[in-house]
């Protein structure tokens, strides 16, 4: 989904039309994830980005889009880009960080 989003509306106020956004934005995301999988794939990642428009978007996580799009209405932008496209993923393994033995003697 690429998609400019506007908080003008003529019978809506602006918060009703931010939640109307972010409630669009979580039912998209669900009927991602609710999609069959490829082989050899465990979830649906997303590639997500933000900004004022287009060309200014820069990345961020499918964890924060709730709260850029607060900011955004908070910082009274009229309009905003939000980008979200799926993709199936593989989880991997987090690596182990190295520990130092702990001592004793301290």
């Amino acid at each position: 989904m690429k998609k400019t989003f506007s908080f003008a509306h003529p019978k809506k106020k602006r918060a009703r039309v931010a939640d109307a956004i972010k409630h669009e934005l979580k039912k998209y995301i669900k009927r991602e994830r609710n999609k069959k999988l490829p082989k050899d794939m465990d979830f649906w990642d997303f590639d997500c980005r933000f900004g004022a428009d287009e060309a200014s978007a820069g990345v961020i996580h499918v964890s924060e889009i709730n709260k850029v799009i607060t900011e955004a209405y908070d910082e009274g932008l009229d309009n905003f880009f939000l980008e979200v496209l799926a993709k199936p993923a593989k989880r991997t393994k987090k690596p182990e960080e190295e520990k130092e033995p702990e001592s004793f003697l301290d």
